[in-house]
């Protein structure tokens, strides 16, 4: 699929379009002078949407107490889609609103507990050296120079969320491709076509219905778990695995790669980081915070007013937690990074009822990732930052990123 042509945005707070290549790469000023200027900015694009950069607007809104908002649809499109009908949503549990949210997110707490996600850290472990292998190797062929988001923070979740659902490994390149349609470049598609999410889905499901196991993985426990005394629906079935194909893969390689991106720009960061073990709790929970990859949509269910604005029916309401988090009113010093923060109860895997069932996944890939890369490389740089290219739409992050190995 190609890129849309984006039209330039003429003024951010009555214009805004988070999908335009500008804003990806100058999101975190945007919000800082969105937030004195226009708390609640406005756009028409995409049918009409809203978008807050208050931590305390943020959290009123993921939180729905007074019901303004539907979960029915998380990623902005402009285009209708009365296929996925509230309460449940095409992507349960994250498109389901109370009460059915809170049953079919019960579904998946087993399969991300700690013990779970301690059980497959080795294998992350290993991975992780086995890119690095490969990654050093055509540094060594390449004046030192290799991307650190293509060659190996892409292919973590990518690897470890295939393992977990029980997808190909193999079939890394075609997830990709599905995130850039969903989340990167959001347009209409239809649902049967051959190249589609659902049908690729479709066919991987009907393969574990034919061979299932007992003691199998993610796709397997959907088959076999019960809700109201019944199966889960296919269609059901295929919402979650989307959400957690989807939600698994492009989030925590944008904080890996975001990480990355900081490490190479300030040495004194990375060897704290390297030479003090005792920190990089600490650390990680400031990567989350301060580069903080997701922004997740609601639809105004009812009309109302946010701070003066009108908010139709209808219209989309984008939820920045990385603006969130840089909100003066909620964290000193909110716009520096500082390495060993204390207090950080940050919102980088959401607020409100829909806040990331797979936050401990994303913490072990997260400090497995960067643990195995410091260990193994002791100082980098960026070769360009002209050339460090981010990605555009809900999900923030480096999709290029190319680094030279110093030592």
């Amino acid at each position: 699929m190609e890129d849309l042509v984006k039209e330039p945005v003429a003024d951010w707070a009555t214009d805004f379009d988070h999908s335009h290549p500008d804003y990806g790469a100058n999101a975190p000023a945007i919000w800082d002078e969105l937030r004195t200027t226009c708390p609640v900015a406005h756009s028409e694009r995409f049918g009409g949407m809203w978008l807050p950069t208050r931590h305390d607007d943020i959290a009123a809104i993921a939180a729905n107490d007074d019901g303004n908002y539907t979960s029915q649809r998380v990623v902005v499109s402009a285009v209708e889609d009365e296929s996925m009908p509230a309460p449940i949503g095409g992507a349960p549990p994250i498109t389901s609103d109370p009460p059915f949210h809170a049953d079919a997110r019960r579904l998946l707490l087993a399969p991300f507990a700690p013990k779970v996600i301690n059980e497959i850290t080795p294998f992350a472990r290993q991975f992780c050296n086995d890119l690095l292998d490969d990654a050093l190797a055509k540094a060594q062929a390449n004046d030192g120079v290799f991307d650190a988001a293509v060659d190996y923070a892409q292919s973590i979740p990518v690897r470890v969320i295939a393992k977990m659902l029980g997808l190909p490994p193999e079939d890394g390149d075609i997830f990709r491709r599905f995130i850039h349609q969903i989340v990167e470049n959001p347009v209409d598609h239809d649902v049967a076509d051959e190249d589609s999410i659902e049908v690729y889905l479709d066919a991987q499901i009907d393969k574990h219905k034919a061979d299932p196991k007992p003691e199998g993985d993610l796709i397997d426990h959907l088959l076999r778990v019960e809700l109201y005394g019944e199966k889960l629906s296919d269609e059901h079935v295929r919402g979650t695995v989307i959400l957690l194909l989807i939600a698994g893969i492009d989030t925590t390689w944008s904080a890996i790669g975001s990480s990355l991106w900081h490490l190479a720009q300030n040495p004194d960061d990375l060897k704290r980081y390297r030479d003090e073990p005792e920190i990089r709790p600490f650390a990680q929970e400031e990567f989350l915070r301060f580069y903080a990859p997701v922004t997740m949509a609601r639809l105004v269910a009812q009309d109302h007013e946010l701070r003066g604005c009108p908010m139709k029916q209808g219209d989309w309401v984008l939820l920045p937690f990385p603006a969130a988090n840089r909100d003066p009113e909620a964290f000193d010093d909110a716009d520096t990074f500082i390495i060993d923060r204390q207090k950080n109860r940050h919102g980088a895997f959401g607020l409100g009822i829909h806040r990331c069932l797979g936050s401990n996944l994303a913490r072990m890939e997260l400090a497995v990732a960067l643990d195995v890369f410091v260990e193994r490389i002791d100082e980098f740089e960026l070769v360009d930052p002209e050339a460090v290219r981010f990605s555009t739409g809900q999900i923030r992050g480096p999709r290029e990123l190319p680094i030279r190995v110093t030592r």
